[in-house]
């Protein structure tokens, strides 16, 4: 038994096949985004493409036949989304995660909605569904796609619809297992809203002739799947109430496993379901991402021997690219701190890697205050877990005990739901 992951991050697509112990029997395959990713959706789908004919060769030279993949599942950034006609053909442009600024549209939302509810603000998932709802002026959408979906649907010849994960931020009680009733008051098309599935069901089949483009199995069975950071946890092999997962990528992103749920707009929390538990957590929009800005990879290796991480930085940054924060302050008008800078440039990384554990220590603690437990353990997944002195600075911040994850990568996490559903 074999099963192929899909992880559609900010940077690109990485694809992992694992056997039936949930270990990877081939190196995993990469491929970047189109430079139009962050508006095209068909671009996701050109990456995801190269990423699983990469896959497939790399499968073949592993001594293994593509066709005995049996399950196949998708995570995709959270809330980004599409809206596509009945052919799949996308009618909007795409808007991503990280898009923010749709002031109408909370202000709608805000009206309707339930006090704390994830959707509020002006960068919700809710709110930019409402805004693309504008855009198709002719009235050709019949699917609200987020990203994970609309890769599955392509997969299927079809739409599938959603889970349980990556639906929340667009309104999807987990509870009540429903789309709230007030969505319609607050202007939502709620002909648009996918069918929910949960995490890892089974949802469907590949369609024939995808399945032959890629040389897979016709029978190949597609289960719902998550969001990148939930896939990123699950491949660490957290598993505990209290364990903690924390992705070092272009953006920082945490998830707890709680046996509460919490739920906090105002400081952007919110819990996924994840079995009979909660993983709550939220994203940060510092991370890799500024760091790439400002050095290469090759810098950041040379300047990160320079320095101390037992000493703490004087600096106190706000690594941002440009205005707005989700977590653990949400602030979608937050402004860049990244003054002064010191002629040398390590003194410049230790503020900056120094200043972003201070707002991974600030995210916990906060879950810590709305009722989570405190990170018992907490494994590291994304680029900058190879990046040894942030490790110590972080373990010098954050009271937890720091474990190295089973897997690093999304890919790896995804492709278990098809192996535990």
């Amino acid at each position: 038994m074999l099963v192929l992951g899909i992880d559609i991050g900010t940077s690109g697509v990485r694809t992992a096949v694992l056997n039936a112990t949930g270990e990877p029997i081939a190196p995993l395959a990469r491929a970047s985004h189109e430079a139009d990713a962050d508006s095209n959706a068909n671009a996701w789908w050109q990456a995801v493409c190269e990423a699983v004919q990469n896959q497939v060769v790399l499968v073949k030279e592993a001594g293994y036949d593509p066709r005995e993949i049996s399950g196949l599942a998708v995570d995709g950034t959270s809330g980004s989304m599409v809206l596509a006609d009945a052919d799949l053909k996308p009618v909007t442009p795409a808007l991503l995660y990280n898009t923010a600024g749709f002031i109408a549209e909370a202000q709608r939302i805000a009206a309707f909605a339930p006090d704390p509810s994830i959707t509020r603000g002006q960068s919700s998932a809710l709110a930019r569904m409402l805004h693309l709802q504008a855009l198709d002026q002719e009235s050709k959408a019949v699917h609200l796609l987020h990203q994970a979906d609309f890769i599955v649907a392509k997969f299927a010849g079809q739409s599938l619809g959603s889970d349980d994960n990556n639906a929340l931020k667009t309104g999807w009680d987990p509870e009540a297992r429903s789309w709230p009733d007030w969505l319609s008051a607050a202007g939502v098309n709620t002909a648009l809203l996918p069918k929910v599935s949960l995490v890892g069901e089974v949802i469907g089949k590949i369609d024939p002739s995808i399945a032959d483009q890629f040389h897979l199995s016709p029978t190949l069975a597609l289960h719902a799947g998550t969001t990148d950071s939930i896939a990123a946890f699950l491949a660490s092999g957290a598993n505990q109430v209290g364990d903690a997962v924390t992705s070092l990528g272009t953006t920082l992103a945490i998830k707890l496993l709680s046996d509460t749920r919490v739920d906090d707009p105002a400081s952007g929390v919110y819990s996924h379901r994840l079995g009979d538990n909660w993983l709550a957590g939220g994203a940060s929009n510092t991370g890799g991402g500024v760091l790439a800005h400002f050095f290469s990879t090759d810098q950041l290796k040379d300047l990160s021997r320079l320095i101390n991480p037992k000493i703490p930085s004087e600096l106190c940054y706000y690594p941002l690219l440009k205005p707005g924060e989700r977590f653990p302050i949400n602030d979608p008008h937050l402004q860049p701190r990244l003054e002064p800078r010191p002629t040398d440039d390590a003194l410049f990384l230790h503020g900056l890697l120094e200043s972003m554990a201070r707002i991974e220590e600030t995210a916990y603690a906060r879950l810590q205050a709305l009722g989570a437990p405190r990170p018992a353990r907490l494994f590291t997944a994304g680029g900058g877990a190879k990046n040894d002195i942030w490790t110590a600075i972080r373990a010098r911040r954050i009271a937890s005990e720091f474990k190295v994850p089973r897997h690093a990568e999304a890919a790896v996490g995804v492709a278990r739901l098809c192996l535990d559903s």
